[in-house]
């Protein structure tokens, strides 16, 4: 771009800066309503970059304002989401090279008026919002509030159908839930056997379409092993072992346990007391201190991950991306799942 003298800064040049109209600048900048609060930061940080806007100008500290993000997290025992609230804070400099701060808050999980509840809550500081969705009216009504409102919100490794909110980061969980198929039947081999799924909660899209995905590569590829069922335990690692004990009595033969969410050491405690971890197939999500520690002893088999590092800087661009009127997804790639193994540790 071309600066122009700030003598010779007109209001054309700040709506072609923005990409927005002659007439919404001159709104703006003449604080008359009828703008979108995302749009008029945009159009204030336009001005401000072009000169236009004087430090003696009442939109000066708002051009030179952070933008302020926060994420919403469930709050328990799944290991991974802990990490990523904690690397919120730990990222500090690297939001801060996007002119944004950020800041994480853990609530109570699978509770989906509490979570709306949290999203309205944290629209009346925050100028977007990442969180993890659950499938809900509730949630629904709360996101496309805040996109009429003018807060953007991006759903991280769950998304949720049919709102306004501006991005989705995570994985292709169908896909994820097939290739944890995929690897335990190639650990059985092709033999009779039966295997059997622990979500966290089928209220998480996430979950569902991973379950959804383990049971087609199964009925498609390996006809001959058998799923027996799904229990939920909440991403509680407590409600994890009653729920592995419960089917390692049912089926003494059970082959193969895949963990769909958090949790896992709940599930390799049971393991370990039916003497089971050797000769049972356990595969999980997110490489955590807990599941490195499970693969490096032989309890686990494979750890379905994503950077979380990569997740929060994907959201930074997003943001960034949104408040310069670009598209939400401009220069973010897709989420790669990459599969750990004992031998590949990172």
């Amino acid at each position: 771009m071309d600066l122009l003298p700030p003598s010779r800064i007109r209001v054309p040049d700040v709506a072609r800066e923005a990409g927005v109209s002659t007439a919404t600048v001159d709104r703006v900048l003449h604080g008359r309503p009828g703008v979108r609060p995302v749009t008029v930061e945009r159009v204030v940080r336009a001005a401000a970059a072009l000169g236009y806007i004087l430090d003696t100008s009442p939109y000066a500290a708002q051009a030179r304002r952070p933008m302020r993000l926060v994420f919403l997290l469930p709050e328990g025992s799944n290991r991974f989401l802990s990490m990523l609230g904690q690397l919120v804070g730990e990222t500090r400099a690297r939001f801060e090279a996007f002119g944004m701060t950020a800041r994480s808050e853990f609530i109570r999980s699978f509770n989906p008026e509490l979570l709306a509840r949290a999203l309205r809550d944290a629209a009346r500081e925050a100028d977007g919002i990442a969180f993890m969705a659950l499938e809900h009216p509730a949630v629904r009504e709360a996101v496309n509030a805040l996109a009429e409102a003018g807060t953007p919100t991006v759903t991280l490794i769950s998304d949720i159908a049919n709102t306004r909110r501006a991005a989705y980061v995570g994985l292709d969980n169908r896909s994820t839930g097939r290739t944890a198929g995929y690897l335990m039947a190639r650990f059985i081999g092709r033999r009779p056997a039966k295997v059997a799924m622990i979500a966290g909660s089928l209220s998480y899209r996430a979950h569902e379409e991973r379950e959804m995905g383990f049971l087609h590569l199964f009925a498609e590829l390996f006809p001959m092993i058998e799923v027996v069922g799904l229990r939920e335990g909440h991403d509680d690692e407590a409600k994890n072992h009653r729920q592995a004990r419960t089917l390692l009595a049912r089926h003494p033969d059970l082959a193969g346990i895949y963990n769909i969410g958090g949790g896992a050491a709940g599930i390799a405690r049971a393991l370990r007391e039916a003497r089971r971890e050797a000769e049972t197939v356990f595969i999980g999500h997110g490489l955590t201190p807990d599941t490195r520690a499970l693969l490096i002893d032989g309890t686990m088999d494979a750890v379905i991950t994503q950077n979380p590092r990569t997740i929060l800087m994907d959201c930074a661009t997003i943001f960034d991306n949104l408040r310069a009127g670009r598209e939400a997804m401009g220069g973010v790639g897709r989420s790669i799942s990459e599969i750990i193994l004992r031998e590949n540790l990172p």
